[in-house]
């Protein structure tokens, strides 16, 4: 149905006239005619209120799919198995987590989108509206004009008068970033306090990571640099990585009356003493030692600790010395963990209080 099909009284009021804009000829000051806009075609919804109310619960339902489908993304995720593999056709077998997640909110999303070019494209004004260029400063009259235009587009949007519309949108704007906060717990497990605990206890064993062997004060030199891990850590257990990369332990030999730090002294034995091989910068291992200065350098950012003065920062970012370890002897003659660290290794985090 065109406009020209559309009886008079039947139009909208304000759009009863065909909206040709203003037409100018071209002259010497104005080269260029204005051709003016074309005539205003009407839609089907412009005149017939059934059909405006057939849009308006299309939009609605198009929404509502959307809510649906968020409060499926949520199912999903809490209720399908992560190691749970599915066949699909032309698809193959595939993850059935990732499957139903993708599905369900591309779902919410199209949803979303439809519904609002549904709504603009049958609700909303679709009259042409010419305006000329003005000054980019924004004049009284001109912050008149947008307040004005605002109000009319809102006006003409039909946001009040349709409420089905309008409460169902809200629902689907308000439901569909809950998928972002669900996705938040993806993120993995939280630490709890993991972080200010190691594998490090009274009594564990201090082994070789070379030789995989328990270590005897005889095994460690003056001068010399051996890296060391805690008894039962293997590295085919499935949580090494994690924790070898706080229990990590680095043992240099130091003649005791070079050592200037008297609890490092204490927790010492007969000179061997035991710090965290983690930067407490960022978290890389420390390898380089110098024997002479009893200084260990981080390779990552040049950090450097005074191993003979309780591991203090003497060079670079980090921000806090190495934790130390107090070791002794047990009675089989083995160098022992007498704790763990008394404090978290490896950077500061924002929790450590």
């Amino acid at each position: 149905m065109s406009s020209q099909d559309i009886p008079e009284e039947n139009l909208p009021a304000e759009r009863a006239a065909d909206a040709h804009g203003d037409v100018a000829l071209a002259d010497e000051n104005h080269p260029f005619a204005n051709p003016g806009l074309p005539p205003h075609a009407h839609r089907i919804q412009d005149i017939d209120e059934r059909a405006a109310k057939r849009s308006e619960r299309t939009v609605a339902l198009l929404f509502t799919l959307s809510m649906l489908a968020t409060i499926g993304f949520i199912v999903s995720f809490v209720t399908i198995p992560a190691d749970r593999i599915v066949y699909i056709f032309m698809l193959g077998h595939i993850s059935a987590l990732n499957f139903a997640l993708g599905m369900t909110l591309g779902l919410a999303l199209f949803c979303i989108g439809v519904g609002a070019v549904h709504w603009a494209r049958t609700l909303m004004s679709d009259v042409e509206v010419a305006d000329e260029r003005h000054p980019i400063e924004a004049a009284p009259e001109v912050k008149a004009k947008v307040l004005a235009d605002f109000k009319q587009g809102a006006k003409e949007s039909a946001l009040g008068r349709r409420k089905l519309i309008r409460n169902t949108m809200f629902g689907a704007l308000t439901l569909f970033p809950l998928s972002g906060i669900v996705l938040l717990r993806d993120l993995g497990p939280l630490p709890e306090d993991k972080l200010r605990h190691t594998r490090w206890s009274k009594g564990k064993l201090l082994v070789n990571m070379n030789t995989d062997e328990p270590l005897r004060p005889s095994d460690v030199a003056v001068g010399s640099l051996t890296f060391a891990k805690p008894e039962g850590l293997e590295e085919h257990d499935h949580e090494f990585m994690n924790e070898i990369a706080k229990a990590a332990l680095m043992i240099v030999r130091i003649q005791p009356e070079n050592i200037k730090d008297k609890r490092e002294l204490e927790w010492s034995h007969e000179g061997i003493v035991a710090y965290s091989k983690i930067c407490t910068h960022v978290g890389c291992p420390i390898s380089l030692y110098e024997q002479q200065t009893h200084h260990v350098l981080c390779p990552c950012h040049q950090s450097t600790f005074d191993l003979s003065d309780g591991a203090r920062v003497i060079f670079g970012p980090a921000g806090h010395p190495l934790p130390q370890l107090r070791i002794g002897v047990n009675e089989e003659g083995y160098l022992q963990a007498l704790g763990d660290f008394e404090e978290p290794v490896g950077p500061s985090f924002w929790e450590r209080g």
